[in-house]
C-alpha cells in the first residue's frame, strides 16, 4: 500500500428493503467497513464519479441482493494496485459503484484513454455506458439515414439528450422528443437540438404526436413504454423502427396494465421493433470515442449533466432522477474533486 491511500475507511450503500412503488431514502443504508486491500491481480480503486440510472429501480424489485452493497457505473482513481494492468494514478471505468472504495481485477476495469479536452464526467454520460445505449440505438438498431425523422420518449433524460445531439450530428430531419415539464421542453429545443418538444402531461400522448409530427416519422427510440409506445406505433411511416430502450413509465408502477398497442399496424407498415442491452455491444466503445470525442472537443457535441456533489447524496440523487429532478446524465461527483 503506499502513499496514495486517501483513509482508513471506506463506504458502501446497501439495500435494505424491496419497494412497493418509488423507493425512499429508507431503503437504503450506508455502511461503513475498513479500507479493503488488494490481492494479487486486483487494485483498490478510489471512486470519483457514480452514475445512477434507471436501470437500478428495475433491478431492486429482486436481482439486487438485500444487505450488500449495491452495482453500478463508476469512475475512479487507482489508489494501491498488485496488478500490472492498473497502474497507480490511472483512472478507470468499473461498475462496482455505489460506494467510496472498490477493488477490482483488470477484467473488470477498463483505463480510460486520455482525451485531451473532455471532461472526465463524460465517461458517464455521452462516452459511457449513457452515450453508448444512444449511439448503438440510432447506429446499428434503427440504422438511421439522413433526413429520417425522429420521435424520442423520455427526451430529457440521459438517454434520451444523448440521441438527440448524436441525430442531430447524424443528419437527422425533424427531432421531436416528449418530457415532463415546459421547462425541460424549453431546454431541450434551445440546447440540445429538438425541433418540437410537447409535455405529455398536457393530454393524450397520440394527440400531442400528432400534433408536433403531423406527417409521422421514420424512427422512435422509446425510454418510457406505455402510452407513448401506443402513439409512436401510430405515427410511424411505412417501414418504421422502435427502438426499445426502457420502459420507466412501469418502473415504480407494479402490476401497471399494458397499453394496448394496434399490432395490425406491424403488418400493415412493415414496421419493426427491437430491443436490447448495451452491454452486448462493448465492441462499439472505441467507434462511439472516436465519433463522439472530437465534437466534445471541439464544442460541437456538449454533456447534458445534473451534478450532485458529495458521495452521502447519493440516494437523493437516485430517488431526485426518478421523479425526473435531473436534465442529461444525474451523476455524483465526490466532494474532493
Amino acid at each position: 500500500m503506499n502513499s496514495l491511500l486517501p483513509n482508513t475507511t471506506a463506504v458502501t450503500v446497501h439495500q435494505i428493503a424491496r419497494p412497493a412503488d418509488f423507493p425512499t431514502i429508507g431503503h437504503f443504508r450506508f455502511v461503513e467497513t475498513p479500507l479493503p486491500e488488494p490481492v494479487p491481480g486486483t487494485a483498490l480503486v478510489e471512486n470519483l464519479y457514480w452514475s445512477v440510472d434507471p436501470y437500478h429501480r428495475e433491478m431492486m424489485d429482486g436481482e439486487f441482493a438485500l444487505n450488500a452493497p449495491l452495482e453500478g457505473r463508476t469512475l475512479g482513481r487507482v489508489v494501491a494496485s498488485r496488478d500490472p494492468g492498473l497502474l497507480e494514478g490511472a483512472v478507470v471505468f468499473h461498475r462496482r459503484g455505489w460506494r467510496t472504495h472498490a477493488v477490482v481485477g483488470a477484467d473488470e476495469a477498463r483505463v480510460l484513454p486520455d482525451l485531451p479536452g473532455v471532461p472526465l464526467s463524460a465517461h458517464l454520460g455521452l462516452l459511457g455506458g449513457t452515450g453508448l445505449t444512444a449511439y448503438v440505438a440510432l447506429t446499428r438498431i434503427a440504422s438511421l439515414r439522413e433526413g429520417d425523422d425522429v420521435f424520442v420518449s423520455g427526451a430529457a433524460g440521459g438517454v434520451g439528450t444523448a440521441v438527440g445531439r448524436f441525430a442531430r450530428l447524424m443528419g437527422a430531419g425533424l427531432l421531436v422528443g416528449s418530457t415532463g415539464s415546459a421547462a425541460k421542453a424549453t431546454y431541450l429545443t434551445e440546447q440540445v437540438g429538438y425541433d418540437k418538444v410537447f409535455d405529455y402531461r398536457e393530454g393524450p400522448v397520440a394527440d400531442l404526436l400528432a400534433r408536433a409530427a403531423p406527417d409521422g416519422v421514420d424512427v422512435f427510440v422509446d425510454n418510457v413504454g406505455g402510452d407513448h409506445l401506443a402513439a409512436a406505433v401510430g405515427a410511424l411511416r411505412e417501414r418504421g423502427r422502435i427502438v426499445r430502450v426502457g420502459t420507466i413509465s412501469q418502473y415504480n408502477r407494479p402490476g401497471t396494465t399494458p397499453v394496448d398497442v394496434d399490432h395490425a399496424d406491424f403488418v400493415e407498415k412493415s414496421l419493426r421493433m427491437e430491443g436490447f442491452l448495451v452491454r452486448d455491444h462493448n465492441d462499439v466503445q472505441d467507434e462511439l470515442y472516436a465519433f463522439a470525442a472530437p465534437h466534445l472537443r471541439e464544442g460541437r457535441l456538449a454533456s447534458d449533466e445534473t451534478i450532485v456533489v458529495g458521495f452521502e447524496r447519493i440516494v437523493e440523487a437516485f430517488v431526485s432522477m426518478l421523479r425526473g429532478g435531473n436534465i442529461g446524465k444525474m451523476i455524483v461527483k465526490a466532494a474532493q474533486i
